[in-house]
Formats: C-alpha cells, structure tokens, sequence
C-alpha cells in the first residue's frame, strides 16, 4: 500500500492500471491489477482527469441562502466571494481556489493542490484570515463549501455563510472575471511540467495582481492600495461601490465569461 500511495503522490492522474504497470516494471514488485485496484478504493485513490465540472454538491450537506442580492458593497471585508478552477498541466491538472475581497478585488488567500477537497480550501481561508476577517463569504454549493468543517470554521470565524443559486455562475461574477484574467494573463502563456511549477508561476502572478497590476473597475488603481488604505481609514471610497451583481445593469456583459 505504501508503494502504491507513493506512485498516486507523484503521479495522482495515474489509474490503477499504470500503477500496476509502474510496480511491475520500475519496482519489481508482482501482484494482480485487480490487487491494485482493490487496495486503492480501500485508500480511497482515484485517477485524476481534466475536466471543467469543480462544483460537485453532495445532497446530503445543509445548503444556505444568497444573502447579497441587491446588497451595496461599499467597504473592504463585507463580503468575500470563494470559488475553485482548474488548471491544466503537462501531464495532469491541479485545481486553484482563491478568495477575493470584492469592494477591492484582493485576493486574500490562494491554494493550489492536486486534489479537489476541502483542505486546500481551508489552507486558502487560513491565509486569508491572517490578513482579514469578512462579514460574509459567498460561493456556490460545490460539496467542499457544504462541508461540515468548511461551514463550522465560517461559524466559529462570525461569518455568515451566503451560497449561489443553483447555476447561477452569475452569483460569483467577480471570481469568475478572475479566472479568465488568471488564464489569459499566466496560465496560457505557460506550460505547467508539475503541481510545484504551477504554484511558483501562480504565487508571482497573484503578487502582480495584487500589488501591480492596474484595474478598470478600481479607475486603474492596485486592489492592495484600495484595500489597506479603506481598512485604515485612509482612502476614500472612489464611487466604487455598486449595487450587487443583480442590480448592477450593464455591468455584467461579461456573460461570455465561463473561463472554468
């Protein structure tokens, strides 16, 4: 079992059959593919394919309402939104989840892993909490924020848990735009040899975006001046705020947007 956790560590989109061809051929050991198979549902392995479905809910899991229609967001920390992509390396893929302070655009916290659980989301929320504390995170009803550990860690945190309606990508809007600015600015112009790559490109990307890159909806400004001097108290507000995603009129003719 422990050569076999160790092949799925190193290659996680590797399926039973290259596992056993793997124990067979690189490490001289002799067993059946179905042993192969066996033990990896007992350790609860699977292959990793690309695929753009991130948002898998699990009917078993407490769904909670969609706390910001119609609200004005007018200040750093009243609202985070949380969400998770894919990103396509050369053999396999990872997946990105970040946080995103919506008044200033920040990414708050960012993991990136080859597993699409729960825990890297939590490793994310934990970095963004060193830096901030929302009144409100909103994501959609994919099972790693319907979770249990996710929702009691929001709780124990005072913050109130808001989740998409049902396919309504629109909902989440703002890390929408973020994913297509992330692909088309990084992550197409790269080709990813591994999960370690991928995370060192990502990290100085999000330090660009952050602290360097101009953007339109903040009059050209960085979403970390916009976010520490409102959290100071030393920024004014910059007719920033806008009525929330359903309010917000000709604001989302970014409908072509799905860069999932």
């Amino acid at each position: 079992m422990n050569e076999i956790l160790s092949i799925y560590e190193k290659w996680p989109f590797y399926g039973y059959r290259k596992i056993h061809a793997v124990l067979r051929d690189d490490r001289g050991i002799e067993c059946s593919r179905g042993k192969v198979q066996r033990l990896m549902q007992l350790m609860n392995l699977k292959a990793l394919y690309p695929t753009k479905r991130t948002t898998i809910a699990n009917s078993q899991h407490k769904k909670y309402p969609y706390l910001l229609k119609g609200v004005r967001i007018v200040r750093p920390n009243q609202a985070w939104q949380v969400d998770i992509t894919y990103i396509k390396l050369r053999k396999g893929f990872g997946y990105l989840v970040c946080l995103i302070d919506i008044y200033s655009r920040k990414i708050m916290g960012w993991a990136f892993s080859p597993f699409l659980d729960t825990h890297m989301c939590l490793e994310a929320l934990e970095m963004a909490l060193k830096t901030g504390q929302p009144e409100i995170i909103n994501s959609d009803q994919g099972c790693q924020f319907t979770s249990n550990v996710w929702c009691d860690t929001l709780k124990e945190n005072g913050i109130k848990i808001s989740m998409d309606g049902k396919g309504r990508w629109v909902d989440n809007v703002y890390i929408e735009r973020l994913w297509r600015t992330i692909k088309w600015e990084s992550v197409y112009l790269h080709s990813f040899e591994s999960i370690t790559h991928a995370k060192d490109v990502l990290a100085k990307y999000i330090r660009f975006y952050n602290q360097v890159r101009p953007h339109q909806s903040l009059n050209y400004n960085k979403p970390d001046n916009i976010y520490y001097q409102n959290v100071q108290g030393k920024g004014t507000v910059q007719n920033l705020s806008t009525n929330y995603i359903l309010e917000m009129k000709g604001e989302i003719d970014d409908s072509k947007i799905q860069a999932k």
